[in-house]
């Protein structure tokens, strides 16, 4: 009887041990929430050539005008595809979504020509929204947010928004930012930022392909910028399918918005993307603040200033905290009055 006894409580623990423990699916509401405003997306291609792009716009019900949006993507990953869920998401959510082309291939052109294509496209983009059967762009609040080497493009348009003769970006959001081997884009400091805008610099612990170096500096250096934060991912390998802080956590595939183009970067995207916590609770959810934030004063909170809100990545299945997100802020400047 001990025995049998002993038998059964090891096959419970086993089983209960074998038990996998799960991430948090998508909340239901806010910053990162599925309450969608519209139930499709229409998708245009205006991306012939290296200065084109791809444009999405909400749909069922079609809006008369929306928000913009424009997503730069990381060297190589001009396969929408690539970003798709949380392109999808942006644009359900009531935003037109503009995807710059930039490169014709790996190879061409050099990336001296990134950030003059970006802008070009950006222009056309507008330019065809206003004057065709479009949704009209609402471009006052308009926001940018760039991957990788399309960080390095979303910064430096930012920039130099007057000599690139596009609307001032109020959002930028910069993920993983860096340029790699090729510097063309890179500035020496980002003090040309305008000081209201929104900007949120995304790093990861584990990032092999260009670190944090560019990130920080580009949130240490945007000196003029009062709404700054430096966001940093961690791992965690507490549940079965485990949370990475790589270079492309911010990679969501989406087959609904595959252009057919395949490189290594598509092929490595669709064996390596994963939709979970760092898509709800840390790109998807701050990009919403920020946008949020810039446009109605709601949801900074989830945005800025070290908050539980902020920092909370979801909790695992058996109820333990996925590690959260680590934030650094400008330290409040102390103003000194003598009076006589």
């Amino acid at each position: 009887m001990k025995y049998i006894y002993l038998v059964l409580l090891f096959l419970t623990y086993q089983s209960t041990f074998a038990q996998d423990i799960l991430g948090p699916a998508q909340p239901t509401t806010g910053p990162g929430g599925s309450d969608y405003l519209h139930d499709s997306i229409v998708i245009y291609d205006y991306a012939a050539e290296t200065d084109g792009f791809w444009m999405y716009e909400p749909a069922l019900p079609r809006p008369d005008s929306a928000h913009v949006i424009v997503f730069i993507h990381g060297y190589g990953a001009y396969n929408p595809m690539v970003y798709g869920d949380w392109i999808k998401h942006l644009v359900r959510k009531g935003n037109v979504v503009i995807f710059p082309r930039y490169q014709k291939n790996l190879w061409v052109p050099s990336p001296g020509y990134f950030i003059p294509n970006t802008a070009t496209a950006i222009k056309d983009a507008l330019a065809i929204m206003d004057t065709t059967d479009h949704v009209k762009p609402v471009v006052n609040n308009l926001a940018l947010v760039g991957h990788s080497y399309g960080g390095v493009i979303a910064a430096g348009v930012t920039a130099a928004f007057v000599e690139n003769e596009i609307p001032q970006p109020k959002v930028l959001m910069l993920c993983s930012p860096g340029s790699g081997p090729f510097s063309g884009g890179v500035l020496k400091d980002y003090s040309g930022i305008p000081a209201d805008t929104k900007l949120v610099s995304m790093v990861s612990d584990d990032d092999r392909i260009v670190g944090d170096k560019l990130g920080i500096r580009i949130y240490e250096t945007a000196t003029n910028v009062i709404d700054r934060n430096l966001v940093r991912q961690h791992k965690d390998h507490h549940g079965t399918q485990r949370i990475k802080a790589g270079h492309n956590e911010s990679y969501s595939v989406n087959p609904e918005l595959d252009n057919g183009i395949r490189n290594v970067t598509a092929r490595k995207a669709k064996h390596t993307s994963t939709k979970d916590a760092i898509d709800f609770y840390a790109y998807w959810k701050i990009l919403d603040a920020l946008l949020d934030c810039s446009r109605s004063n709601t949801h900074c909170n989830y945005a800025f200033g070290d908050t539980p809100e902020q920092r909370y990545m979801g909790t695992w299945s058996d109820g333990k905290p996925i590690k959260e997100l680590e934030i650094t802020q400008p330290e409040k400047k102390v103003v000194v009055k003598e009076i006589k």
